[in-house]
């Protein structure tokens, strides 16, 4: 599938009018990204902005600048895809031993990262990108000693709590076990330290996601009203939510309601645990195009930048 970097013409064509959008950073490329959300993009990888100096990390094209380290696979895990120019080689290397040599991305800082402030105190989020099957999913686990074990997810994209440690979410777009079947799920954590809730899609996660296939998926996350939403190329994915009751804590005082006032500890991508102290949750995958919105997009907008992405 080709993914031509639509000129930002076409956002005025998409929605009648022209629109000002905040100014990206200097230098900054988000052609991938519909004009009109850059205001509330927090961070944004193409895979194509290699750290100058460290082409082992990827530069960040939202406004963070939070720059990401591709983990064990370094450069080599940039590749080409058909007409793409590059996008995320993410794998397992050994399923048979515990070690830590899975290929995945992300950041991590135990005393939270300065730049994903946005995410303190936090009404809501988006999480998207484009997904690749490329591999055996979900992976044998290295963790254990029973060679049929396999793990009960499979990695994609997440934001860390303040208080993580290198699993633990505030947002998460994921597949999942849920009552022993696995779903493309959107999960995610108001407080830190407190329950996670689970909006978990109705089809098959293999139509979702079939081998070999670029998809565009987004998940969303409103923090005061609990609601959470999936996408798949621009069209909302029916589900249901796995938890009851109140797990975020939503009623009663003080409102509105946010997320904790802590900076995330991180990015995960393909896998937990991106200071690579683990293995866990490994994607035989590649990905292109993950961004992380500081609101909830709506149907509308999910739409929209599905079709600016795929122009």
């Amino acid at each position: 599938m080709f993914i031509r970097r639509g000129p930002a013409a076409l956002a005025t064509v998409l929605l009648g009018a022209s629109l000002t959008v905040a100014a990206a950073p200097a230098g900054a490329s988000t052609g991938g990204v519909f004009p009109p959300l850059k205001k509330d993009l927090v961070s944004y990888y193409d895979f194509e902005h290699p750290v100058p100096g460290d082409p082992s990390r990827e530069a960040d094209r939202g406004r963070s600048g939070t720059a990401i380290d591709l983990v064990n696979g370094g450069t080599a895990m940039r590749v080409r895809d058909g007409a793409r120019r590059h996008a995320i080689q993410l794998k397992q290397l050994n399923p048979s031993a515990a070690g830590n040599d899975d290929w995945k991305a992300g950041i991590y800082s135990a005393t939270g990262v300065p730049s994903l402030h946005a995410y303190s105190s936090a009404k809501g989020a988006t999480l998207a990108g484009w997904f690749k099957m490329t591999g055996t999913n979900p992976s044998p686990n290295s963790n254990t000693s029973d060679p049929d074990d396999v793990y009960n997810a499979i990695g994609l994209s997440g934001l860390l709590t303040g208080d993580s440690d290198g699993h633990a979410v505030r947002a998460l777009l994921e597949i999942i076990d849920v009552g022993g079947t696995l779903h493309v799920v959107a999960l995610g954590r108001r407080v830190d330290g407190s329950k996670s809730q689970t909006f978990a899609a109705n089809e098959d996660w293999r139509s979702i996601l079939p081998q070999n296939t670029w998809v565009h998926l987004a998940a969303t996350f409103d923090y005061d009203t609990g609601e959470m939403a999936l996408y798949k190329n621009g069209r909302p994915l029916p589900g249901f939510s796995t938890v009851s009751g109140d797990p975020w804590g939503l009623e009663g005082a003080p409102e509105p309601d946010l997320t904790s006032a802590t900076d995330p500890r991180g990015i995960k991508i393909g896998g937990s645990f991106p200071q690579n102290t683990r293995e866990a949750n490994p994607c035989n995958c590649r990905m292109d195009g993950l961004l992380f919105m500081d609101r909830p997009i709506t149907p509308k907008e999910a739409r929209l930048q599905y079709k600016f992405a795929n122009h």
